[in-house]
């Protein structure tokens, strides 16, 4: 067996290689590595081949997957902003609260009842439904890295990650108390209430040590970087560790706590930090991972049959999507974004490796015992691992790998505005393009304006827009629109041309804050828009065409214009005569543009509708909007 000393080594290097490798296939195939970590794991792991099996580790496999549990959920933790939460603030609440609640209560009743057997306790099936609430990091952040949605729908997953893995491992360690013999017995409140606190406290603490060592001590200028580094990586293994040994279980909490507190206070060598981290992490979870899913014999899966799969389409099809829309109720999701994240909801490390952990005490309890006991939780050892392994299976490979298709389909990918210059003129202008549903992200420098525009909603990067890497991070690569509004001309047009140049952005537009500027800004490709000119033509219209001057400024509270491409086919091929009755009451065509978009022009009655036509749409808000997804098909 691979057990032995010489061995051992060789084995884990291999392990390793295999996660790396199954990294690097996952990016290219743009799909979750989880995976592939997975099949590499059961494969490696069947008692045939004698690679791996359940005395390969000895006793050390709990306390290895325990660390790289903390280093998981801290860097997941880290990444997690606080600002970010602003984008959906009251469905990602619901999903942690609310959410959590039909998932535990759903999975639970779904365990029962497709099993139907008397080995499965409703305690056994809160157990599995409790390690079931658990999506997390490790699944959704691969999942968000190749689909990259609204911002407010990334937050809501993220978070909802972050907050069940840290709860979902609570609940799980109380509730198997009242399922394993051996383990003490006291209050479920109380132990939930014990772990929580125990966890937040440690994790501030230990954050608290940490920032105060980064921003005040010297850790050596010549090596400063680098120990900045291991000073985050020790924190994190240490608040996982104290908290531990205070309650079992508050050490996810306490990991948790320690890198959303760190994350969100400005602190030196960030950058150094999050890169190591996250080289780190895919490490630890590439032999965590397969380590775990080696541990699981292909019969448990097979051995829980129907009943496991009743209890998959159940979560996956039936529970996901109820609690998803019932938390976002009231709030700013698409019907679209609602099915994608009602789609997106594979289970991660959490439920994999604290499951797996209970199998064991379970069968070390059997052992204790004789008859019909010992019999009994070995067969509930089986149905815990097999049911919560057959749903990370399940969810990871269907969800993890259709999840882009599934976004193309539902069209939840949507291309990014990118405003460069958080001013006045950016904001403004971020507002009414916001209101039409755009994907807005402004690009700032300036320490106020990035201030005044995150406290009024928007999505800010922080840097220098004339940078590649900062134009890359906003999304450049997925812009249709890029702005360059900024009052330094100069800026404006380095912005256009690397938008133009270098992401291939199809729509580029310039302020130009000398009117004397514009000529050359236009010789060079640049659509441009002078201050100056702008200011005159508004006096101009308030002089001249007073009415609608004022109806165009009021535009997004009562009336609207928009232009929106032909793509439905009742449309294609039809006069204007016969699609104005069609479109909803208060809704005009008032210009199309044919093949190019270019030369508009208003449509006699007879002008007939062709695919890729764009047609400007004006009047009521409301009647607008509806009269955008029926020219679109949506």
């Amino acid at each position: 067996m691979a057990g032995s000393s010489g061995l051992l080594i060789p084995l884990v290097a291999g392990i390793i290689g295999l996660g790396v490798l199954a990294q690097v296939l996952a990016a290219r195939l743009r799909v979750p590595s989880i995976i592939f970590y997975l099949l590499v794991g059961v494969i490696i792991g069947q008692p045939g081949l004698g690679i791996i099996g359940d005395g390969t580790f000895g006793g050390a496999l709990s306390a290895i997957v325990g660390l790289a549990v903390a280093i998981i959920v801290f860097e997941g933790a880290y990444h997690l902003r606080f600002d970010r939460l602003r984008e959906a603030p009251a469905a990602t609440f619901r999903l942690v609260t609310v959410g959590a609640a039909i998932a535990l209560v759903g999975t639970a009743i779904a365990v029962k009842f497709a099993f139907n057997s008397a080995a499965v306790s409703w305690n056994l099936a809160f157990l599995i439904g409790a390690l079931l609430v658990a999506t997390g990091p490790t699944v959704i952040t691969p999942i968000l890295n190749v689909v990259p949605v609204r911002d407010r729908v990334a937050a809501a997953l993220e978070t909802e990650g972050i907050v069940n893995d840290v709860t979902a491992a609570i609940i799980a360690v109380v509730i198997f108390e009242t399922v394993n013999p051996a383990a003490s017995s006291e209050g479920l409140l109380r132990a939930f209430a014990l772990r929580l606190g125990t966890g937040l406290l440690v994790g501030l603490l230990v954050a608290g040590v940490v920032y105060y060592l980064l921003q005040y001590v010297d850790l050596s200028p010549g090596d400063a970087p680098r120990n900045s580094r291991l000073l985050v990586l020790a924190g994190a293994l240490i608040a996982y560790a104290g908290a531990n040994t205070i309650a079992t279980e508050a050490g996810v909490a306490a990991a948790a706590t320690a890198g959303m507190a760190l994350g969100n206070v400005d602190h030196p060598y960030e950058e150094d930090i999050e890169e190591f981290k996250g080289d780190i992490t895919l490490l630890v979870l590439s032999f965590v991972f397969i380590a775990l899913a080696a541990q699981l014999e292909l019969a448990s899966l097979i051995d829980v049959g129907l009943s496991g799969i009743i209890v998959v389409l159940a979560v996956a099809l039936v529970i996901r999507p109820l609690l998803v829309f019932v938390s976002a109720v009231g709030d700013r999701f698409t019907t679209n974004e609602k099915l994608f994240v009602s789609f997106v909801g594979p289970r991660g490390i959490i439920p994999a490796s604290v499951a797996t952990l209970f199998a064991v005490e379970l069968n070390a309890a059997a052992e204790e015992v004789t008859g019909a006991q010992a019999e009994l939780l070995g067969t509930q050892a089986d149905i815990l691992l097999g049911t919560v392994f057959l749903v990370i299976f399940a969810t990871a490979l269907f969800e993890g790998g259709l999840a882009r298709y599934i976004a193309e389909k539902l069209d939840v990918i949507p291309m990014r505005v990118i405003i460069v210059g958080g001013g006045q003129v950016g904001r403004a202008l971020a507002a009414r393009l916001e209101d039409r549903g755009e994907n807005v992200v402004i690009i700032e420098q300036d320490e106020e304006s990035v201030e005044r525009a995150r406290n009024e909603g928007y999505a800010v990067e922080i840097g220098d827009g004339t940078d590649t890497d900062m134009l890359r991070s906003a999304g450049a690569d997925n812009a249709k629109t890029v702005v360059a509004a900024t009052g330094d001309d100069d800026a404006n047009l380095l912005v256009s041309q690397l938008a133009s140049s270098k992401f291939g952005v199809d729509r580029v537009i310039a302020r130009a804050n000398n009117p004397d500027n514009v000529e050359a800004f236009e010789d060079l490709g640049v659509r441009t828009i002078s201050s100056a000119m702008a200011t005159a033509w508004a006096i101009d219209n308030q002089i001249e065409r007073p009415a609608i001057a004022h109806w165009m400024t009021d535009i997004g509270r009562s009336g609207d214009v928009q232009e929106v491409e032909v793509k439905n086919p009742d449309l294609i091929g039809k006069p204007i005569s016969e699609v104005g009755p069609m479109l909803p009451e208060a809704c005009l065509v008032a210009l199309v543009s044919g093949e190019g978009h270019e030369n508009a022009e208003v449509p006699t009655a007879d002008y007939v509708l062709a695919a890729g036509d764009m047609v400007t749409l004006l009047g009521r808000r409301e009647s607008v909007r509806d009269g955008m997804k029926m020219v679109s098909g949506d």
